[in-house]
């Protein structure tokens, strides 16, 4: 599948990367108002995952049997109740999807080498921010509990990639080390890959320090590195991120993204 060759934007690479990563058995949470993650999680749903759950502010939805889906600009759009299967109350949905989640999605205004993510804000005071970011909602909890989890970025720069976060709303592997999560009584696996536009990193397995995994066709190592504040590991053998197959492409333009929010 992801050698054949076929014309695609890099956003339907990076939601083809991340519907790879989804398996049948998983509970996934996301973030809706993202595309090409909404994209990637629903192309797994109709492709390879027809079981997999489908976890959103309050609902559990499923994909697999639809032939078109209209776009949703977030987890509470009206839309995206047509695909429910089930509801939780609005006191538990955090705390009952955490703790049933194998896989989630996260960002964040800045990350750090061993993938702490930050989205409060930016400063030195947290009651005088110089920049407010979103705030971290639920994704605390989710990144504490959950199986396993993705940090996805639009940007990659050296104002998000940075040496230590300003504050940390969600806790990667701390301060490093293959035991930082368990030693801090985190029970979940912790983040798995960080996705960019510009390439895909996992962790190192002893130091858990930011490694360069796949760059995406026509990405340099040396982009990666110039575009990144922290000294981030690089093998000597980089991989080029696994290309889209011709269906995969053709069931997210005609029945995922058919208003081609991954072709702008």
């Amino acid at each position: 599948m992801s050698g054949t060759t076929v014309d695609h934007t890099r956003k339907e690479l990076i939601a083809a990367f991340i519907a790879r990563q989804m398996k049948n058995e998983d509970a996934v949470s996301f973030p809706a108002g993202i595309p090409e993650v909404r994209v990637g999680v629903f192309l797994a749903n109709q492709t390879h995952a027809p079981d997999m759950r489908i976890q959103t502010t309050m609902s559990q939805i499923n994909v697999h049997e639809e032939r078109q889906i209209e776009d949703c600009e977030s987890a509470m759009d009206w839309r995206f109740y047509r695909f429910t299967e089930g509801f939780y109350l609005h006191h538990e949905c955090f705390d009952f999807a955490a703790k049933h989640s194998t896989a989630f999605f996260v960002g964040g205004i800045q990350i750090d080498k061993f993938g702490n993510t930050n989205l409060i804000g930016l400063g030195k005071d947290h009651k005088k921010l110089d920049f407010r970011g979103p705030g971290s909602l639920g994704s605390t909890t989710m990144a504490t509990q959950a199986g396993r989890y993705y940090i996805y970025t639009n940007t990659h720069n050296k104002r998000v990639f940075v040496e230590q976060c300003d504050f940390v709303s969600a806790v990667g592997w701390h301060k490093g080390g293959a035991n930082a999560r368990k030693e801090l009584g985190l029970p979940g696996g912790g983040p798995v890959f960080v996705i960019t536009p510009l390439c895909v990193m996992d962790f190192d397995e002893t130091s858990k320090a930011l490694r360069l995994k796949y760059l995406h066709p026509g990405v340099s190592k040396d982009e990666v590195i110039a575009q990144t504040g922290f000294d981030l590991i690089i093998p000597e053998n980089v991989e080029e991120t696994p290309l889209p197959s011709p269906s995969e492409i053709e069931i997210i333009r005609e029945r995922i993204d058919v208003k081609g929010m991954l072709r702008l």
